[in-house]
């Protein structure tokens, strides 16, 4: 009872962090209709710079804003010298461009931060609770990080549909010119679509940074499995995308405990080729997507 509870809690925690990467890859999907694969590095870039922060000497929350207003300007920033001027008539030239960025971004990290292990601060707990016999692995930190992406995942349902400046984003990602017609000024949504993206990324950086060991490649095993999560929920919808994550992240939990760590990334492409081959648009995609 105590191993599967545990398993089952460290499932859904880890889960979470799944499912705010796989947020940020539907939200850049969304609204400019590409799949960053550069996600990753960039959150950890804006996680080094809340280490910065907190190293000399502000607080936990004031790294924590810095993580998040620096994806804004990194995504804006990246949009607006970079993937504006790539010819995107195929779709494969902005994956392209992303591995690039992938690759780029990873050693200027590794230059201008080190290559080092560095400890990340966490703002909570990291202490689970005990109840009578039975140890509950869940911390302080570990309830944060669920509100925080549910937090997320509400304002990304209310930005996508209950507002015009979503609307526009959807707009200028699925019919640019229809939208240009339209009065819709196209490059500043799809430049307004990376940041955000970029932000939501951020987020995902931090909480898996908490409490832990930072490195240059420290998100890496994230976009691999933060992109399955995607797939498994669709790409189109944020909260499959946390149900997603949650579902990635309990099911390696169980192969973890029960079968070994070594079977984590086997299982990981196993769900993806399950999904793709069975449902390739998502389990929560919307009927109209499986009809094209």
């Amino acid at each position: 009872m105590q191993q599967l509870l545990t398993i089952l809690l460290n499932g859904v925690t880890t889960g979470m962090i799944y499912a705010a990467f796989a947020l940020a890859l539907v939200l850049i999907w969304r609204s400019t209709r590409i799949v960053n694969f550069a996600q990753a590095p960039m959150a950890m870039i804006t996680t080094y710079i809340a280490l910065v922060v907190i190293d000399a000497g502000y607080s936990y929350w004031i790294g924590f804003a810095a993580a998040l207003v620096s994806g804004l300007v990194l995504g804006a920033v990246i949009e607006r010298l970079v993937v504006r001027f790539v010819d995107s008539s195929s779709h494969i030239n902005p994956v392209i461009l992303t591995l690039g960025l992938f690759i780029v971004i990873h050693a200027l990290a590794a230059i201008i931060f080190g290559s080092q292990f560095r400890s990340f601060p966490a703002p909570f707990g990291l202490t689970g609770q005990t109840i009578g016999d039975l140890n509950i692995a869940l911390t302080g930190y570990d309830v944060f990080k669920v509100v925080a992406v549910l937090v997320v995942l509400g304002l990304l349902v209310l930005l996508f549909r209950f507002t015009d400046l979503g609307l526009k984003m959807r707009a200028s990602a699925f019919e640019p010119e229809v939208a240009k017609l339209l009065g819709v000024r196209v490059g500043r949504m799809l430049t307004l679509g990376w940041a955000l993206a970029a932000a939501v990324g951020s987020l995902a950086g931090i909480l898996i940074a908490g409490g832990s060991l930072v490195h240059p490649g420290y998100m890496d095993s994230i976009v691999v499995f933060g992109f399955v999560a995607a797939v498994l929920g669709g790409l189109d919808s944020p909260g499959g995308a946390v149900v997603g994550g949650l579902m990635m992240g309990i099911g390696l939990s169980f192969v973890s405990g029960y079968l070994g760590q070594d079977l984590v990334s086997f299982a990981a492409l196993l769900i993806l080729i399950v999904v793709l081959l069975s449902k390739p648009s998502g389990l929560f995609a919307a009927a109209v997507a499986r009809k094209v």
